[in-house]
């Protein structure tokens, strides 16, 4: 399971999961454009305008002297670079300005989203049989105590420590309200059919 079946929070799964993709997407664009333009600007055609000023004698304007030799040198150093050794050169940064901006999103994401995952199939998984619900029951009942308060808050006549006690007397409509709030947590579906929480319903009279 890799979506909540609650649908807010399959929506902002949704959508979160499409801007890590559009993220991924824009900086592999991104990457091999800049290689290219690399290897274009590293081995310019032999009719351009670059070759041309490659030359030792080329003059390049609004430079001074020692500024045009500094960079003859440097265009020379690249031309005398080894093509493999320069394409090796362009593809590793090409990598690293992908790896870095992706690396960075999918270690903030990657492991939050497969947490709710492991989370969520055990919780379906825990939620199938009676002494699983009661295992679900006391992670609800270990939430945060506003956590708690707001799942007795929803229920008629509960309060934290009914709830709690419920627990402890392994109450069926308390173990089953208490393991359908955190499914709902996890925004997964409840149980079908648990039994509310409340009074009993008084007995018509005979």
């Amino acid at each position: 399971m890799w979506y909540a079946q609650n649908p807010g929070r399959r929506a902002r799964q949704l959508a979160g999961d499409a801007a890590v993709l559009a993220w991924t997407a824009l900086w592999t664009a991104a990457a091999l454009v800049a290689y290219r333009l690399a290897v274009l600007l590293g081995h310019p055609g032999p009719d351009s305008g670059v070759a041309s000023s490659r030359s030792p004698a080329a003059r390049l304007p609004l430079v001074g002297d020692d500024v045009g030799a500094a960079l003859r040198s440097v265009v020379g150093f690249v031309d005398d670079v080894d093509p493999v050794t320069l394409r090796a050169a362009l593809a590793v940064a090409a990598a690293g300005l992908f790896l870095l901006p992706v690396g960075l999103v999918l270690a903030l994401w990657l492991p939050r989203r497969v947490r709710w995952v492991r989370q969520a199939a055990a919780a379906r998984e825990l939620g199938a049989f009676a002494n699983g619900r009661e295992l679900l029951a006391l992670r609800a009942l270990l939430r945060p105590l506003d956590e708690v308060a707001e799942t007795a808050a929803a229920l008629p006549g509960a309060t934290p420590g009914s709830l709690a006690e419920g627990w402890r007397t392994a109450d069926p409509r308390t173990l089953d309200a208490l393991a359908d709030a955190e499914l709902e947590r996890l925004g997964l579906a409840p149980a079908p059919g648990p039994e509310p929480l409340g009074p009993p319903a008084a007995e018509p009279a005979g």
